[in-house]
């Protein structure tokens, strides 16, 4: 079996954009106080979707939503012409032939995205090939089911905010994330703000279940230290990003606390990047994003290095947590573009055992709603 093609197709959305207020979710952006919704940076209405067909007719699809326009750039100029005949299953070949030849501008960022991307197809042709779903290929099922918490709440009137939580924790979610609002422009003020949003869910849903907060990158550690004895109050499972990504010691700082246990990396790289921050002592947590990391290949390395530390490891994944909702942040494309995707039940997913590979088409009828570039 051989590599004959990759195609990548750019598909923007089309279609109706819900709005985003201000104080939607706190990000990095916060800290300049520039006039605009600073969450508007961190939106994204297109995706790349990828596709490796092989001379014996198998298709494994991959996918990238990390700046797809340059992403897409990144596989068409550097990586087809590495994998275009090549054996799929010399996977960890490839991995490595890709990343080191890209090492000069890639590394971490577009280009480990792109990486990924190629991986996560090469994964699902494997499947494919073995006539097997993925995760028997990775080791197999753990658990009858896997647990998965409702991952939205956003900063929005406390009212509607506690009707939301209470929606999921309805529909059987055992664990649910909120975003904060305000960062470290918004003064004392702001903090009592991030505290009403999560003493709102706390309350809407009780004590019997996980409550998580993320501060997507928002705070500087001063911040992140002053609000850590206001939230403590709270129990929650994990306080997420709560400084920017290459703060690694503060990240360490943070856990050194011992107030809230500290998670993050949806915005970190390759196994070695994850050792530097198991290595500072960093996270409670590891949260690494396959589309990102690395792909697959990656992605089973550093939850092996996890385990040898007894971390846990609860990935990050734009679709995999994110109820359907409208379009608004953009994770929502996902169930637009693909199907397949397994769906939450009473706060649970199954894995089909009779789907190969990773089990998902895309819609090709969806795709009639986004503008299409190849």
């Amino acid at each position: 079996m051989k590599i004959k093609q990759i195609r990548t197709r750019l598909v923007e959305w089309r279609g109706k954009t819900v709005p985003l207020p201000p104080h939607f979710c706190t990000n990095p952006m916060d800290v300049l106080s520039l006039p605009q919704a600073s969450m508007q940076t961190f939106t994204f209405h297109g995706w790349l979707v990828v596709e490796i067909f092989t001379d014996n007719g198998l298709v494994g699809i991959g996918n990238a939503a990390l700046a797809p326009p340059i992403t897409k750039q990144v596989i068409d100029q550097y990586l087809k012409p590495l994998v275009i005949g090549a054996d799929p299953w010399d996977i960890e070949f490839l991995w490595q032939h890709m990343y080191r030849k890209t090492m000069a501008f890639g590394r971490k960022g577009i280009g480990m995205a792109a990486i990924s991307a190629i991986d996560i197809a090469l994964w699902d042709i494997l499947g494919k090939s073995a006539k097997q779903p993925v995760y028997r290929l990775l080791g197999g099922r753990t658990k009858p089911r896997i647990p998965v918490y409702a991952s939205r709440l956003y900063s929005v009137a406390l009212e509607e905010l506690a009707a939301e939580a209470r929606r999921y924790k309805n529909d059987g979610y055992k664990a649910m994330k909120l975003r904060f609002g305000w960062g470290p422009t918004d003064g004392a003020e702001g903090m009592q703000r991030n505290v009403a949003l999560v003493r709102t869910v706390r309350e809407a849903v009780g004590d019997g279940i996980d409550v998580m907060a993320d501060a997507y990158m928002g705070w500087t550690l001063d911040y992140a230290k002053r609000m850590l004895p206001l939230l403590e109050p709270f129990n929650l499972r994990w306080l997420e990003e709560p400084v920017i990504p290459d703060d690694i010691h503060g990240y360490a700082e943070l856990k050194s606390c011992k107030k809230i246990p500290i998670a993050g990396g949806e915005h970190e790289f390759t196994l070695y990047g994850f050792r530097e921050l198991i290595e500072a002592r960093a996270v409670d947590y590891i949260q690494f994003d396959t589309n990102r990391v690395g792909g697959i290949s990656q992605a089973r390395k550093i939850a092996a290095l996890a385990e040898a530390y007894s971390i846990p490891v609860i990935p990050h994944a734009g679709q995999m947590h994110f109820p359907p909702v409208e379009v608004e942040v953009g994770n929502e494309l996902f169930w637009y573009i693909f199907e397949g995707e397994p769906k939450a039940k009473d706060g649970f997913i199954d894995l089909d055992e009779n789907l190969p590979g990773l089990g998902l088409t895309i819609n090709e009828e969806a795709l009639k709603k986004f503008g299409v570039n190849e």
